[in-house]
């Protein structure tokens, strides 16, 4: 049995401001002929379909056109997906109906019974092949509060909600059955994206899910989303993120992006095997080290000229500050004339000096968390770390203020 673990689409996603929507269509041209090429038999999608709960027109039609595409081209394939952070859980789940019947199958809410308790049974799906069952997949979409089992915390909420589904699923699964799991999530030991707002929703690290949750000897393998970088978690080379298709930051611009491929044979791991995607568009940052100037304007008229179009890189320049430059932007943008790039910004640095406090400029300031700030400050009134009590209580307070 062959599946395919994807997640973290953000269909309808802008970067600074420009659709992304040829991007997208390019990469489920991708996915298609990866999965008739590798025989695919069930695609796990570990959420974060959409950039926005409230996705466009286009952005649906994108979606349900590959769905379709995909099942009609491939007609015993199984696509699974889990409701991420950014997605409408139950916006996601409303054409369920229609969609069972070309064998997809979508989790987003965590359904519960007239007394409150969690329908663990509603989480399991069969993985078939040739009509058999080969495996059992546990689908857990993006949990928020309320959704998991009571617990002094919402880590060791999920890290219960996992456990109970473990030992739920091995009531109906057979003896050589395998065990696939999904989840939308930040795993502790995991690397994540620097000033990257979208993976920062689950705050702090507070909230990291311990790995080991999944270390059972029939959990043949762990497909988690939330994160854009494609990695294993804490060495284990059975518990892995995906990874976003298309770099959703600069600071992404050097991940592989792509998918992996999961072999089982006779109810084990055969092999995991990473299949890269090449992004049609690139992400250029110039110069690589902020730089004065009347040096970024030397290194901007050697770009390539042409014609600005959907597959032009994206551009992000660094300056270096050391006086007030008013004409900054329009000398840039005269400078970019007639060259084949798109402009995203143009971020201005100030020279640090040692010993200084120094304000943090605009677009640093977008990218900070409100731990992040609290925890700036208490280190330069006091001139050390924040208490780690003082920093759980502070999170506390934040996830209530965000309800």
């Amino acid at each position: 049995m062959r599946l395919l673990h994807t997640s973290d689409w953000h269909i309808g996603h802008y970067f600074f401001g420009y659709d992304r929507k040829t991007e997208h269509i390019f990469f489920f041209d991708w996915l298609k002929r990866v999965i008739k090429e590798q025989q695919i038999d069930a695609l796990l999608v570990a959420g974060d379909i959409f950039d926005s709960p409230n996705p466009s027109a286009i952005s649906q039609r994108i979606y349900y056109k590959f769905l379709k595409e995909a099942t009609t081209e491939n007609p015993h394939l199984q696509i699974i997906i889990i409701a991420g952070n950014h997605d409408s859980a139950a916006r996601l789940e409303a054409p369920l109906p229609l969609l069972e019947e070309m064998n997809v199958f979508i989790k987003g809410t965590i359904c519960k019974n007239t007394a409150g308790e969690i329908d663990y049974q509603s989480l399991f799906i069969p993985l078939t092949c040739r009509e058999k069952t080969e495996a059992w997949c546990i689908t857990v979409p993006y949990l928020r509060q309320g959704d998991y089992p009571n617990a002094e915390s919402y880590s060791q909420g999920v890290k219960k909600m996992y456990e109970v589904l473990y030992q739920e699923v091995q009531k109906i699964k057979g003896e050589n059955q395998p065990i696939i799991v999904m989840g939308h999530l930040q795993a502790t030991g995991s690397e994540i994206s620097e000033n990257d707002r979208s993976e920062r929703t689950i705050v702090g690290g507070l909230e990291c899910v311990s790995p080991e949750v999944f270390d059972k000897t029939d959990i043949v393998y762990t497909a988690l989303g939330h994160l854009h970088k494609g990695q294993r978690v804490s060495k284990r080379e059975n518990v892995r993120y995906a990874g976003s298709p298309l770099p959703m930051s600069f600071s992404e611009k050097y991940y592989k992006q792509g998918v992996n491929l999961v072999e089982l044979v006779n109810g084990q791991l055969e092999r995991i095997e990473r299949i890269h995607f090449d992004p049609p568009v690139k992400l250029i940052s110039l110069p690589p080290d902020p730089k004065p100037l009347n040096e970024v304007l030397k290194e901007l008229m050697i770009l390539a000229e042409g014609e600005t179009t959907a597959q032009s890189p994206y551009l992000e320049i660094k300056v270096l500050i050391t006086e007030p430059e008013p004409s900054m932007r329009h000398q840039i943008e005269e400078a970019l004339r007639n060259k084949a790039v798109r402009l995203t910004s143009a971020v201005p640095y100030r020279q640090r000096k040692e010993h200084t406090t120094e304000s943090i400029t605009y677009e640093e300031l977008k990218n900070m968390e409100p731990i992040e700030m609290a925890k700036d400050i208490f280190s330069r009134k006091y001139g050390n770390e924040m208490p780690e009590k003082m920093a759980s209580l502070l999170m506390q307070v934040i996830q209530e203020v965000g309800k």
